[in-house]
C-alpha cells in the first residue's frame, strides 16, 4: 500500500463516531511533538482518538479533519495547549517510588537542611508535578526532618505543562483514598479535613504549602529560573520523548544543578553513561564532579 493511500484511509477505531484518518493522526502527532516533545507513533492512534474525542464534542466539531484545521490555524493556540494536555498521562500518588524519598531523607537532606539552618539557600524542583502529590511528598519529607523549614531559605519549585494540573496541585485538596501512602505520623500535622454534604476531603496544611511555588512550564521551552537546584525530580516523563530530546533535557538539568546535585528519574528510564551523571542509588543520579558548566 502506498504511503499516500495509507494517509487517506480511516484509522480503525472501534465504534468511532468521528471520521479520523491517518493523515489527521500524523498532523496531530506532529503538532504534539513540536509543542511538547511527546512522540506518538502509529500504535498510539486509538489512544489519540480516545483522548481527543471529548474535545471534538465540546467544540461541536464533526470530524478530526475540522479539529486539525482548528489546532493548526493561527487561532488554535489555546486548543493546541488543551490537545497536548490531553496527551499527557497524569498517574501519580503520594510517595510514589518511595526509595527516592528514603534516599533523600538518609543521604541528601541532612546536609542541605544544615545549610538552610546556617542561612544558606536550598532549592528543589518537581519538574512534572501533575496534580501535586510529588512536590507535596517532597515537602512532607523535608518537614519530617525540619519542622521550621518554611522559615528558612528553602523552596520547592513545582511545574507542569498542563495548566489544569497546576491548578489542581495548587488547590492541594485530595480524596481520603489518595492518602493511603502518606505516613500516619505526617497526616495529622500536614492535612486538614474539609467536610461537605457528600464527602470528606483533605487539604494540604499551611506548612508544606509555604515550601512550594507552582508554575506552568513546558520542559521544551526556555527555563526562566536563574539559580541552581540541589535536587530535581523528573520521573516518568522522558519515556514520552525521542532520544535526542531526552539527551537535550538531561544536559539542561546538568547545567542547572548544583555541584553534586541529585536527579531522580522514573523506574523505566535510564541516563546514558556518556552524559554528566553517575548512578548513586536506584534510579537516582548525582552530577559528576566537574560537570557543572
Amino acid at each position: 500500500m502506498s504511503e499516500s493511500l495509507h494517509r487517506q484511509q480511516e484509522v480503525p477505531v472501534p465504534g468511532g463516531e468521528f471520521a479520523f484518518s491517518w493523515s489527521d493522526f500524523r498532523m496531530i502527532a506532529g503538532l504534539v511533538h513540536a509543542g511538547s516533545g511527546i512522540v506518538l507513533n502509529e500504535g498510539k492512534a486509538n489512544l489519540v482518538y480516545s483522548r481527543l474525542v471529548k474535545r471534538l464534542r465540546l467544540l461541536g466539531l464533526g470530524s478530526f479533519r475540522e479539529y486539525c484545521t482548528l489546532v493548526s490555524g493561527k487561532d488554535g493556540a489555546d486548543e493546541r495547549q488543551a490537545m497536548i494536555a490531553a496527551m499527557t498521562t497524569n498517574v501519580t500518588r503520594f510517595f510514589r517510588e518511595e526509595h527516592h524519598f528514603d534516599y533523600l531523607k538518609a543521604s541528601v537532606l541532612p546536609s542541605l537542611l544544615d545549610r538552610a539552618r546556617r542561612g544558606g539557600r536550598v532549592r528543589m524542583w518537581s519538574s512534572a508535578c501533575s496534580s501535586g502529590e510529588e512536590p507535596y511528598s517532597l515537602a512532607l519529607t523535608v518537614l519530617s526532618l525540619m519542622g521550621d523549614a518554611p522559615d528558612h531559605d528553602l523552596l520547592i519549585l513545582a511545574s507542569d505543562l498542563d495548566p489544569n494540573m497546576v491548578a489542581r496541585a495548587r488547590a492541594g485538596t485530595y480524596d481520603v483514598r489518595q492518602l493511603d501512602s502518606i505516613p500516619h505520623d505526617l497526616r495529622a500535622k500536614c492535612l486538614k479535613a474539609q467536610r461537605s454534604r457528600s464527602a470528606i476531603s483533605y487539604e494540604i496544611a499551611d506548612a508544606p504549602r509555604r515550601l512550594i511555588r507552582f508554575r506552568e512550564l513546558n520542559l521544551l521551552d526556555p527555563w526562566p529560573m536563574k539559580g541552581r537546584f540541589d535536587v530535581i525530580f523528573c520521573r516518568n516523563v522522558m519515556i514520552y520523548f525521542d532520544e535526542e530530546t531526552q539527551n537535550r533535557i538531561w544536559q539542561r538539568f546538568a547545567q542547572i544543578l548544583e555541584p553534586d546535585g541529585i536527579l531522580c528519574i522514573g523506574h523505566s528510564e535510564r541516563i546514558p553513561a556518556s552524559l554528566s551523571f553517575e548512578l548513586v542509588a536506584q534510579t537516582t543520579y548525582r552530577l559528576r564532579p566537574g560537570a557543572v558548566a
